[in-house]
């Protein structure tokens, strides 16, 4: 299988032990706050509850890459915003557990057609105390998916050359947490995608941006 694999699968798994650009990456896309002097509390990371989503990759017929993303039930945790499948960490299992389970259960992808590449790098979000580790898995074409109506109202994708179009990533002012903040996002949907699925994407895309001027040079 891994024979038939995109080329940054491979780029990703030789690269994986390498410093990863996970602290610029998520700053570029986390929402500024515009009140002076505002900052976000502190959380205990030590307390923070052990997470995991998969970003999952798949190449068209024209061996360009596309990514997957659910649209969120209006009735769970972070209702009606995008997201990659994922949650938290249940019964002991490990973090690539976790993600590949959830994948499974929100849209019906099992993991033995998903290819693992690499982790990204972790970080905390906030709102819900989550120490959230992104994986990236491959899979050789699009998958046959089942979404879970509990949680996942949709299912689509994007070609990742068209999120790493600037027309594309937009910026807007939102009240959150009863302030200000300037919040960047991508205009690929009538839901904006920002948030902690942004910052994870966007290292993403940085690595894939990488890949693209490496692969340029041969």
């Amino acid at each position: 299988m891994e024979k038939q694999l995109h080329p940054f699968y491979h780029f990703l798994k030789n690269r994986a032990d390498e410093s990863l650009p996970g602290e610029y990456a998520h700053k570029e896309m986390a929402p500024v706050p515009l009140s002076p002097g505002f900052n976000l509390p502190e959380i205990d990371e030590k307390k923070a509850h052990p997470s995991a989503v998969l970003a999952l990759l798949f190449p068209d017929e024209f061996q360009k890459l596309h990514i997957l993303f659910t649209l969120r039930t209006g009735s769970i945790r972070h209702a009606g915003q995008i997201s990659f499948p994922g949650g938290r960490s249940e019964n002991g299992e490990d973090l690539l557990q976790t993600a590949l389970r959830e994948t499974k259960e929100e849209i019906g992808v099992d993991q033995k057609e998903v290819e693992i590449a690499c982790s990204l790098s972790p970080f905390t979000l906030h709102k819900s105390e989550n120490r959230i580790t992104p994986f990236v898995g491959f899979l050789i074409k699009r998958p046959q998916t089942n979404p879970n109506p509990d949680e996942v109202e949709e299912i689509f994708s994007c070609n990742l050359d068209k999120l790493m179009n600037k027309h594309t990533l937009k910026q807007k002012r939102w009240s959150l947490l009863d302030h200000d903040f300037e919040v960047p996002y991508w205009d690929i949907h009538k839901v904006p995608l920002w948030g902690a699925t942004a910052m994870m994407l966007n290292e993403l895309l940085a690595l894939y941006r990488e890949f693209v001027e490496t692969h340029s040079d041969n």
